[in-house]
């Protein structure tokens, strides 16, 4: 029987945007540093970018793929809110293509050893699961833990009042990526006691017993019917106990007794009680290893979040931000110091906060007027060490560091007066030499001595870029400078010679005609809009089966979200 393979499927997935790879251009006026050094790790190359994210995340990828040892997103919910005229098959299918596209992109900036954590309610987090399987690989799939962002419940809620939202982890590469512990807590650290005065410390006791229906031990069991872990013990009582039904010991009888002997084992004060194993906290680890289940009492809840957020803006209070406890507990987990985190659905710029004040590098991304009405205010508070809410006193945080503020570029290409694409009046000699460089896989780095180094891809491969119509007086020229044993690229709007052959180490192209197919120009938005949204084909007459059987159509003619994927929401290949 061949394996199949299941997929989530939706009107328009087979659309993919044809992505221009921008430059950024930093505006130094929003720009922001520290006026002193606090510390020798002060970290200023941190990046604010305003510009649509999708096109964002594709300006990074030439600089940073591979780079990122966390990405956090926040992403819109899709709670129905935004698009009540529309059926939800419509709003579905472009809030699945957003998350898809995003994904990938995404994936290509992490590490080997990075990690995604992406915050969702139920409304979608079974669906995002699914694209996020698809994208990164089940097998890359981590744990959804679950953040408990309310307290008290909701009396105008119609069915049940939603108190969590989920958070979906996943590795870049599972096989490798290791969470880092949690820091103990006295509370933890309270448990520990000595009772029996032993002089190896304070210590606390687990189970002696597993389960024998899972695992290999399991399955042993299963095939044999035996288990060398089922014994019976005699406590100092003179007692005799069993493993309960389903269950065996946690070690060989040959074990157990070393344990015995080495005072490892507690049968309680009385010496009556059933066998538990002792743990020194002078032997654990130095940690604790993070779980599922986030309690707002451990990472914080929405109000604490709108608390934080009114710490510099009353008058615009951000409707859905995460409380800086929460970011600490995921940055910890997947990062050390120095590390890069990204954020390319910025928000109130809480991930941006919190990994500076973890001495984190951080990257974030936001479209919304609330990139300065929100995020700059809260960052230069916190790079000036006025920020003492959230996490500042636990971290210790005085301030240092800075930002660099970036916007996204025009479209390279635009139409002239006779809808010819001609190079953008917008970009000058350096904007057009950066971007032919990203366009080309070069490293923009201009040269102080030779005029014709815009970039390298190598030690010995150049690009240059001129909208000059070289001659081949010109292009000799190039060649004899540039010489045998290095390359250059040639970007010029034409040239004057029908053989470029004579030049072995000059590659020559024409621009805009070089890059002319490769992407969209002129799209500055792929958000979460209906009408980014390809109409599908119609169905012709007659109606197929699915429809026959009580399928609806959607408001374009084409079916419904859940009748092409026949309500499951899956289907096999």
């Amino acid at each position: 029987m061949s394996k199949t393979k299941l997929e989530l499927t939706w009107i328009g997935k087979e659309n993919r945007p044809r992505l221009e790879p921008r430059i950024l251009l930093e505006d130094a006026s929003k720009s922001y540093h520290a006026k002193t050094r606090f510390s020798e790790n002060d970290i200023f190359d941190n990046r604010l970018i305003c510009g649509d994210n999708l096109l964002a995340l594709k300006a990074l990828e030439q600089e940073f793929a591979g780079k990122i040892k966390c990405v956090f997103i926040d992403p819109p919910y899709n709670t129905g809110s935004a698009f009540t005229q529309y059926e939800d098959g419509l709003e579905h299918s472009v809030w699945l293509s957003l998350m898809r596209d995003r994904m990938e992109l995404l994936r290509r900036l992490l590490s080997d050893h990075g990690s995604l954590w992406v915050t969702i309610d139920d409304n979608e987090c079974h669906y995002l699961k699914v694209v996020c399987d698809e994208v990164f690989g089940r097998s890359n799939f981590v744990a959804n833990c679950v953040w408990q962002k309310k307290f008290s419940p909701q009396p105008n809620a119609v069915w049940l009042s939603d108190s969590h939202d989920h958070i979906l982890v996943y590795a870049k590469d599972k096989q490798i990526w290791r969470p880092n512990l949690l820091e103990r807590t006295s509370e933890s650290d309270a448990r520990y006691e000595n009772p029996d005065n032993d002089p190896r410390g304070v210590w606390t006791s687990g189970d002696l017993t597993v389960s024998l229906t899972g695992g290999q031990r399991g399955a042993q069991f299963a095939r044999t019917g035996h288990s060398e872990n089922i014994y019976e013990i005699k406590t100092p009582s003179g007692r005799t106990v069993s493993p309960p039904p389903g269950t065996c010991w946690r070690v060989s009888e040959t074990r157990f007794r070393e344990f015995v002997a080495d005072n490892r084992i507690w049968f309680g004060t009385s010496g009556n009680n059933v066998p538990r194993l002792k743990r020194f906290l002078s032997e654990v680890q130095g940690g604790i290893v993070p779980m599922t289940i986030w309690l707002r009492d451990e990472v914080g809840d929405n109000q604490e979040a709108k608390r934080e957020v009114m710490a510099f803006n009353r008058d615009d209070v951000f409707a859905t931000p995460k409380p800086e406890r929460l970011m600490k507990r995921m940055i910890h987990i997947a990062t050390g110091a120095g590390d890069w985190v990204l954020d390319s659905f910025a928000g109130s710029g809480t991930t941006g906060a919190v990994a500076h004040k973890m001495r984190r590098r951080w990257i974030m991304v936001e479209l919304g007027e609330h990139c300065h009405t929100h995020i700059i205010p809260r960052l230069r508070k916190v790079i000036d060490g006025t920020d003492h809410g959230g996490i500042s006193e636990a971290v210790g945080w005085k301030g240092g560091g800075g930002f660099r503020y970036y916007r996204l570029a025009p479209s390279l290409l635009e139409k002239d007066k006779f809808g010819n694409w001609v190079i953008s009046k917008q970009y000058n000699a350096a904007m057009l030499a950066e971007a032919m460089c990203k366009f080309e896989g070069f490293t923009y780095a201009p040269s102080d001595t030779e005029y014709w180094i815009h970039g390298h891809s190598t030690e010995r491969d150049f690009i240059y870029v001129t909208t000059q119509t070289l001659t081949r007086e010109q292009l000799q020229k190039l060649s004899d400078e540039v010489g045998e044993n290095r390359s250059l690229l040639v970007c010029c709007s034409a040239f004057r010679v029908r053989d470029t052959s004579q030049f072995p180490n000059l590659t020559i192209k024409k621009i805009p005609k070089m890059v002319l197919n490769r992407c969209e120009w002129g799209r500055d938005d792929y958000s979460l809009e209906i009408k980014n949204l390809p109409l599908a084909t119609p169905e012709p007459e007659p109606a197929p089966a699915s429809l026959k059987n009580g399928h609806k159509k959607s408001k374009n003619g084409s079916m419904d979200l859940f009748a092409a994927v026949a309500d499951a929401g899956v289907k096999s290949k």
